[in-house]
């Protein structure tokens, strides 16, 4: 055998263990995954007993215990729908920016949808599902373009340290927007600032429904740009060398992510930080492929979501904490560590 076929053998059985390595990972992410759904629905502020539990998912309510269950079934869904799509969003808008920062709260597209959709209710009396979502799509896309726009003034282009100051000052403002504009409507103050914070409490079917041909779209298109986003890792002249169509790949992408945190904002409120620490622990148990990356972030953010909702409903009983609050205490030390140890240079 020659030196070249050893090599050869050599780097095939690598990427033979390093893919058995993923799917072992894949496989104990989907077992935690149900076992954080069953957890879900059997864990509240409530002490729920067995027997209710098994009646409830039958589809009965006779009971106190069976309505709480009745409850948490909608709630658990909701928390694994939106964790999914933030941690998608997430990895997706690190990989079109290449920006170990990138994130829809840091750089502002979440506040984006939020100041949309708190302006539409406030001046526009906005009250359907449909328009709740497409205004926050809107708001987010918008918020996006703004802020990769104000980052790639000036020299050096769009770098993530500029990308992570214009994403911040720009929540910052849009924040203060919000306010602004709630102030005035005292009616309405109170909703607004518990859906500002963010979380999957009050649940419904009726209110998932409207959403899910939205993040299915996201779903779609943010998976399917997956080895467009590897060509773009190497570099914009390096991808176009390729045959890549470097702005089509950006945007394309981009809109996936769009969609996933205009539509995740508009039923759950902005939840920040989820979409900034998922990716890098994903990055760290499966490389930078994002043909494995997507779908890691997509089943992780599902289970960090599930279980911080969980977290939120048992840490204070019988009150709760809503999700965003927990993700903010999870989420704001995982940023500053990542900013001191990637130095905010690029992917």
């Amino acid at each position: 055998m020659t030196a070249g076929s050893i090599r050869l053998f050599s780097r095939s059985f690598v990427a033979r263990r390093s893919n058995r390595t993923r799917s072992l990972w894949l496989a104990g992410l989907i077992v935690g995954l149900a076992g954080l759904c069953a957890l879900s629905v059997t864990v509240g502020t409530r002490e729920v007993a067995w027997t209710d539990i098994l009646v409830a998912l039958a589809g009965r309510v006779d009971s106190i215990g069976q309505a709480a269950v009745n409850v948490r079934i909608p709630r658990t869904v909701l928390a694994v729908l939106a964790g999914a799509a933030l941690g998608l969003a997430g990895a997706t808008m690190q990989g079109v920016t290449r920006n170990p920062l990138a994130d829809p709260g840091i750089l502002g597209v979440n506040m984006g949808a939020s100041l949309a959709v708190v302006t539409g209710v406030a001046w526009f009396d906005m009250s359907s599902a449909d328009a709740y979502i497409w205004v926050a799509i809107l708001g987010a896309g918008c918020s996006a373009v703004f802020v990769y726009t104000i980052g790639s003034l000036g020299r050096g282009g769009a770098t993530p340290l500029k990308l992570a100051l214009a994403g911040a000052a720009t929540s910052v403002a849009f924040s203060s927007m919000v306010i602004a504009v709630v102030l005035p409507r005292a009616d309405i103050a109170g909703g607004i600032r518990s859906w500002q914070i963010g979380g999957v409490g009050g649940a419904t079917f009726e209110r998932i429904v409207p959403v899910l041909p939205f993040l299915a779209a996201g779903f779609l298109v943010s998976l399917l740009s997956a080895r467009k986003l590897n060509s773009l890792a190497l570099g914009d002249d390096v991808a176009a060398g390729l045959g890549e169509r470097v702005a089509v790949a950006r945007a394309v992408a981009s809109l996936g992510a769009i969609f996933l945190c205009g539509a995740t904002t508009a039923i759950c409120g902005p939840i920040g930080f989820l979409g900034l620490v998922v990716p890098h622990v994903c990055r760290l148990l499966v490389g930078v492929d994002h043909r494995w990356l997507l779908p890691f972030s997509t089943l992780g953010g599902a289970c960090l979501l599930l279980a911080a909702d969980i977290v939120g409903r048992i840490a204070t009983r019988p009150a709760e904490i809503d999700v965003g609050i927990i993700t903010a205490l999870i989420g704001a030390p995982f940023f500053i560590w990542i900013v001191r140890r990637q130095r905010v240079r690029e992917l």
